[in-house]
């Protein structure tokens, strides 16, 4: 194997996306050869022995990516700290240790990706690469053309506005509206913070896409593998931004 930088080795080796793998480098959280290194531009190879929070990286051969319907109440993270059920709990049976490309909230269902591939990780997740997310929403009060503009031109939440967003209304009454929106973003509960900055706090949330790929006719709990034209797909589109 070349020497590659340490953060894209940890990403390879399918413990964190690249972005999370810099943050545990910062962190003090890896060690090369026994050694603590902090330093971004540090490389490695074959014969280095890299750990990560105490555990050896090892790079996977076989490289794998999941699609998921995750239910609510289930966390996107390999571990939690309360003690509840993850999106792991759900794909028994994958021998390679996979982690969620972003995350669900615990109060929202839909499509969500797993993987051991750091760079498709990393790829499907930056901002710079602008992948598409739609979600349903049904959300408080009646959606009116006002609120489809402010979403089409940023809204203000956690002290930054948002990028450009769509939203659709596909339904609405006094009491309850439901609406399509898509973003590029993925910032911490960004859809639920942008309908209360608007007034129309969130009911229910679902992700129904990602890029290219939708949930289909895959069931609420249920996960599939990506098919090589399906992963192929989502790398070719990224790679036109």
């Amino acid at each position: 194997m070349e020497q590659m930088r340490l953060q894209k080795y940890i990403a390879l080796a399918g413990i964190a996306s690249r972005r999370k793998a810099e943050e545990l480098i910062r962190s003090g959280l890896v060690t090369v050869n026994g050694k603590v290194v902090t330093e971004m531009g540090t490389k490695v190879n074959d014969n280095d022995i890299v750990e990560v929070c105490g555990k050896k990286a090892k790079l996977e051969g076989n490289k794998v990516y999941i699609m998921l319907n995750k239910p609510k109440g289930y966390v996107s993270t390999a571990k939690d700290q309360f003690s509840r059920k993850t999106v792991l709990d759900l794909v028994k049976g994958v021998k390679e240790r996979v982690y969620p490309v972003g995350r669900l909230d615990y109060d929202t269902s839909g499509l969500l990706l797993l993987t051991n591939d750091g760079d498709f990780s990393y790829k499907m997740t930056h901002p710079s690469h602008k992948v598409d997310k739609v979600y349903i929403a049904t959300v408080s009060g009646e959606v009116g053309s006002d609120v489809v503009e402010k979403f089409r031109k940023g809204i203000e939440i956690d002290g930054y506005i948002t990028s450009p967003s769509q939203m659709r209304i596909l339904s609405k009454n006094k009491e309850k509206s439901t609406v399509e929106i898509t973003i590029h973003e993925g910032r911490n509960r960004q859809v639920r913070k942008m309908c209360e900055a608007v007034g129309h706090p969130v009911l229910d949330l679902k992700r129904i896409s990602i890029g290219n790929l939708t949930l289909g006719n895959l069931k609420e709990g249920q996960w599939r593998y990506l098919t090589e034209f399906e992963v192929k797909s989502c790398l070719n589109m990224v790679n036109r931004q």
